[in-house]
């Protein structure tokens, strides 16, 4: 198999204030030093820095500047980085030190026998979109925010339930009373969209999944729509409380009885690396713990 362009400029970023990223960030970088490599790190993560060769930078010049960034943490990390960073088309690299892990490849104890070989041209590249959403207030945007995993709207109370219009193209689905929706890429199919009752989505499918959280109508149920349609959710304004937003459960968006979201594919894909070996159903087997060949 031919190789890949290898990687010389490398940005690193864990979670701050996580003693366990801290360590992992401290191998990585020592190793990336003694190999020749080039390595950035983002000023907000200064604490992790041991040795005078890391170059500090803003975090949104790891983009520009960096051939790859590993990102050391779990897959929150993960999602805040590719969210930040996406414009720069920059590929990222995750190490495990978070639960689950379905965007992290590499556990901190391969750090020094799997690194190596990827940032020396042995990986492949995926690419993964994301969502864009805009809250529109009479017709004026008011919020708007990017997501890999999922765009969520919910009653932001708990024990309420949210009444609300959903629209695909600007033709009419359906009304509903529930306790919100979620609108999931195949990257955020084995996220929240999967405890609600949604199912897998492999990561090349060009869909987004629409899953109703708890509707108070049983034959409700998740569909799948093409990543080209524009999905629009209308909150009632009948609603008695101030519903939310939310973003990869990460940005939120406060609303108002009558907003509306607008939900499309996000323009630019982010780009992930992973090891040769890499098998998204083995992933699915161990995280999930499915049955293994008899």
């Amino acid at each position: 198999m031919t190789k890949l362009p290898a990687f010389q400029k490398i940005g690193v970023t864990g979670k701050p204030g996580s003693q366990s990223a801290a360590e992992t960030v401290g191998v990585l970088c020592k190793q990336l030093l003694a190999s020749g490599k080039q390595v950035f790190m983002p000023e907000r993560n200064q604490e992790f820095v041991e040795d005078e060769q890391v170059t500090l930078v803003p975090f949104k010049d790891l983009g520009t500047q960096c051939d790859v960034v590993i990102v050391v943490g779990g897959d929150g990390s993960m999602l805040k980085t590719a969210r930040e960073l996406v414009d720069s088309r920059v590929p990222l690299l995750g190490v495990n030190r978070g639960h689950l892990g379905f965007l992290t490849d590499i556990r901190p104890t391969q750090v020094d026998s799997r690194v190596p070989p990827i940032l020396d041209g042995e990986y492949t590249l995926e690419n993964r979109f994301l969502l864009n959403a805009k809250v529109y207030r009479q017709d004026k945007v008011i919020g708007t925010s990017c997501a890999v995993n999922d765009v969520v709207l919910y009653p932001g109370e708990i024990a309420r339930m949210i009444s609300f219009e959903l629209y695909i193209d600007k033709q009419f689905v359906y009304s509903q009373r529930s306790d919100g929706l979620i609108v999931s890429t195949p990257t955020g199919s084995t996220a929240y969209a999967l405890s609600a009752g949604g199912p897998i989505v492999s990561p090349e499918t060009d869909n987004v999944v629409l899953v109703p959280m708890c509707p108070h109508t049983l034959t409700s149920r998740p569909i799948t729509v093409s990543r080209h349609r524009t999905i629009d959710i209308v909150v009632s304004g009948a609603t008695p409380h101030s519903p939310q937003l939310s973003c990869d459960g990460q940005e939120i968006i406060s609303l108002t009885p009558g907003d509306r979201i607008q939900i499309k594919q996000y323009p630019i894909e982010m780009r992930l690396v992973h090891p040769l070996d890499y098998d998204y159903f083995e992933v699915l087997r161990s995280k999930l713990n499915w049955g293994q060949k008899l």
